[in-house]
């Protein structure tokens, strides 16, 4: 059995073992339940809830591995992938709304994740509650208040100016709601505050987990962006944040030619069953019908060449927009894992894609993703791919990014030029530009959740492409659900949308 089913498991035992013990009708009072949460395995029921909002599955809940949720709504909006609807009527049109930025207060994915994320903040403040009563480890209290940080950083990320409580003792038409740069100063200081009581434990307990290194990756992604959040840049903060990761032992995964390995290449044990340890910093753990799953690589593939391929059918929906896919230079390991033309299951794959909505694509048009290819156990419904959240690629991208900001782009130049090398490319012939960085990110963390955010840091995000023109300036947040709104008259819907 592997390391990261046995961590699950006995998260998921404890659950089970607590909500199948005969109470016999006792009351348990305060003092009891506080010395329950005291205890580690206590401490780690309170902090299972909280995690299992990661992980997620259907109907738009979790952090990635499903569809109709926050993934869904950050990547497609961005320019990295979409689901068309096609011509034969399949697919629903929110995905091609979000790619032509066109999507409404209504739509399904802008509700699903404005709700998970509620419902995991919620779940989150619990945790902190029963932790700080009990008075636990540091560490585990640390634990739940940095994933409150990181759902209320994901949500002012996507929405702005929103609802704000830390107490789960007010009502939802009470919550009140604050401004993005009030949210973003929460943020910040409950990580500055807490990131350094996280164990450093990597790996084992920890696969899957929020440790010193996740969470300062988590505070180096919030100081990234600052400038977007607060209108003041934080590049050196950011810079420091990435240097303390660095000194926590990972490295780059190699690529080495490897005829077992997705595509031939060490370099996709990125995103396989079990992520590996020397570059993976946080992943989301997924068991496909057991924890949550990973879709993305039988969504992508039509039925009759999944079923050729893997034994089950494929949905036939995301599909790589054209201009993204010529950006890679053809010796890039890391465009193996785009397909078209010909495949087994007498499919052919279209590179031109003609309509996203009305009509509608052909049902062979558009280039096929494969980077999360189908591992562990695995049915129609999805594969056992665990999600990297943060992995050292990015982090070194990241610093490369603040060196270049900074007016130092030769320390950069080592950095942009590690993660090209390990692609299989040449170093840049000189130090490296904004727009190098910006393309390196593009190239290597495609599909991963951070396209939208590095388009809006760099500008792009409005820019016209293939299937819309330029979107204006209120596009760079989603609308406030019109049904939250109904739920709490306080709220001030974001500039441009209508409620």
């Amino acid at each position: 059995m592997k390391r990261k089913n046995i961590v699950l498991t006995g998260f998921l035992s404890i659950l089970l073992m607590v909500a199948c013990t005969n109470v016999d009708e006792n009351v348990y009072d305060r003092y009891e339940a506080n010395a329950f949460y005291a205890t580690p395995e206590g401490s780690d029921v309170a902090l299972a809830a909280v995690y299992a909002q990661v992980a997620g599955n259907w109907d738009g809940v979790g952090y990635a591995g499903a569809d109709n949720g926050w993934y869904d709504l950050n990547a497609m909006s961005a320019d990295e992938q979409v689901i068309p609807h096609r011509n034969t009527g399949d697919w629903q049109l929110d995905f091609a709304r979000l790619f032509k930025h066109e999507w409404l207060p209504t739509d399904l994915i802008v509700n699903n994740t404005w709700n998970w994320l509620y419902r995991s903040i919620f779940n989150a403040n619990l945790a902190v509650d029963q932790l700080v009563s009990a008075e636990a480890a540091p560490s585990k209290i640390a634990e739940a208040k940095v994933l409150r940080a990181f759902f209320y950083y994901l949500l002012m990320d996507d929405y702005g100016n929103v609802p704000f409580y830390t107490k789960n003792d007010v009502t939802i038409d009470q919550i009140p709601q604050a401004s993005r740069l009030e949210v973003y100063n929460f943020i910040v200081n409950e990580l500055v505050e807490n990131v350094d009581l996280l164990s450093p434990e990597k790996g084992g307990n920890y696969y899957g987990r929020f440790n010193k290194w996740a969470g300062y990756a988590l505070l180096a992604k919030v100081y990234l962006n600052a400038e977007v959040y607060s209108g003041t840049p934080q590049w050196q903060a950011c810079l420091e944040a990435c240097e303390t990761i660095s000194k926590g032992g990972f490295s780059l995964h190699p690529s080495a030619e490897n005829t077992s390995s997705p595509f031939g290449s060490q370099y996709y044990d990125l995103f396989g069953d079990v992520l590996p340890a020397d570059e993976t910093i946080l992943a989301m753990y997924a068991s496909v019908n057991i924890v949550s799953r990973n879709i993305y690589g039988v969504r992508t593939l039509m039925g009759p060449h999944a079923q050729a391929v893997f034994g089950y059918s494929g949905w036939n929906g995301t599909i790589v927009p054209k201009q993204y896919f010529l950006q890679y230079d053809e010796n890039d390991v890391r465009r193996r894992q785009f397909i078209f033309g010909p495949q087994p299951g007498g499919v052919n794959y279209a590179m031109e894609v003609t309509s996203l909505d009305d009509p509608g694509a052909a049902p062979q048009a558009g280039i096929r993703g494969l980077k999360f290819y189908p591992a562990g156990n695995m049915d129609g419904g999805g594969a056992s791919n665990d999600f990297p959240i943060y992995r050292y690629a990015d982090i070194l991208l990241m610093q490369a990014e603040c060196h270049v900001r900074l007016n130092n782009p030769s320390a950069a130049k080592p950095l942009v030029d590690a993660v090209r090398q390990r692609a299989k490319l040449d170093a840049l012939s000189a130090n490296p530009t904004l727009m190098d960085v910006y393309r390196e990110r593009t190239f290597e963390l495609n599909w991963e959740g951070h396209r939208r955010q590095d388009m809006i840091r760099f500008g792009t995000f409005l820019q016209p492409n293939e299937f819309r023109g330029a979107s204006s300036e209120f596009r760079k947040l989603f609308p406030i659900p019109t049904s939250a709104l109904n739920a709490n008259p306080g709220l001030t819907q974001n500039p441009g949308y209508a409620n």
